[in-house]
């Protein structure tokens, strides 16, 4: 009796957090269409984005149930095969593409890690590990520094993960580094950081990312209720005007949801980001599985505050793909239909 009320308990947290996201995400298309209506934007960019998360969440609910562990590698495999098709940077010399292939990258690194832990055999485990340990290596070798030390932290903190009883605090570790980028981020825009740190940070980043980031907080100064409009960043930004290879973005998803979007658009793009740390929360995967997966959209989500990652439906689908995977149930039908694993295996880091 007390299995089947902790069962039930655990459905009815699951259906809640289903439900949270479809809001969520249903408020985030909303709010393009009214900011879009209000300043005659383009809100089709904003809208594909939504459709890939969602579409990539609810496709990877549907594999992780039938194959726990192939469709991770699956996942793991097309992630590193798009990252390398995607333009790097030692042949690109949009800042987007450099981003787009550091968080395919990433997201393959944390797929590779996931099904790590969801295998059974040591040596299948141990062959995913060197997987995901090889996509930091292909990361080097494409000139993606950032790539490196991001798949780097995300192997760590799966390797970590196996100590952890309880998610919430590491969860919420995740949550406070994804915000303290992301405030740093503003800072620089706004040019609130000491001079030496901000010259420093600009010696990274180059010039040219901070000006953009100085045009997308003058918007969103000058209209932080609508904004100016979804997709009309690129017609008012100055240093948009006189760039060589203009692609009228400001290569921060904060700072373009806050200057096309205002303020409610950053708060839909950070909840929307909390609610898939809630649903790895309560999902039915194993403690290792749901902190590896944070890690992973955490490490996307710090790329996106300084790149243009979520401008490519590849990396908006891939990282609801691994949502769904990590918070999908695997049926308890008693059939093997995953020929690398049963699909009713026990968890033996149960939800915390």
């Amino acid at each position: 009796m007390a299995s089947t009320a902790d069962s039930a308990a655990t459905g009815e947290r699951r259906s809640a957090s289903d439900v949270a996201g479809v809001v969520v995400l249903a408020a985030c298309a909303a709010w393009s269409l009214i900011t879009a209506a209000a300043h005659d934007g383009r809100p089709e960019g904003m809208l594909l984005a939504v459709l890939a998360v969602a579409a990539g969440y609810a496709s990877g609910r549907i594999l992780g149930a039938l194959l726990p562990v192939a469709a991770l590698c699956a996942g793991a495999l097309a992630g590193l095969g798009l990252a390398i098709a995607t333009p790097g940077p030692q042949i690109s010399l949009q800042l987007g593409h450099t981003g787009a292939t550091t968080a395919l990258l990433t997201l393959s690194c944390g797929a590779a890690c996931c099904a790590a832990w969801a295998a059974r055999p040591p040596a299948l485990r141990l062959a995913l590990r060197l997987g995901a340990a090889g996509t930091a290596v292909t990361a080097a070798l494409l000139g993606s520094t950032t790539g490196f030390f991001t798949c780097t932290g995300v192997l760590l903190c799966s390797l970590a993960a196996a100590r952890a009883r309880r998610r919430g605090p590491g969860l919420t570790g995740l949550v406070a580094s994804a915000a303290l980028v992301t405030g740093a981020t503003w800072a620089i825009g706004e040019d609130a950081l000491p001079g030496g740190l901000t010259a420093s940070l600009e010696g990274q980043l180059t010039e040219h990312r901070v000006l953009l980031w100085h045009d997308a907080l003058r918007m969103a100064r000058a209209n932080p209720g609508l904004g100016v409009g979804p997709g009309r960043y690129g017609e008012l930004s100055p240093t948009v005007a006189q760039s060589l290879l203009p692609d009228g973005k400001p290569h921060s998803a904060p700072l373009q949801q806050a200057a096309e979007q205002g303020l409610t658009g950053v708060v839909l793009l950070a909840t929307a980001f909390c609610w898939v740390l809630y649903a790895l929360l309560r999902s039915p995967r194993t403690t290792p599985i749901a902190l590896t997966t944070g890690a992973a959209l955490t490490a996307v989500a710090v790329i996106a505050s300084i790149g243009n990652a979520l401008s490519f439906m590849t990396v908006t689908a891939g990282a609801g793909l691994l949502a769904g995977l990590a918070t999908a149930r695997p049926l308890t039908t008693g059939e093997p239909y995953d020929v690398l694993t049963p699909a009713g295996r026990s968890d033996s880091h149960p939800v915390s």
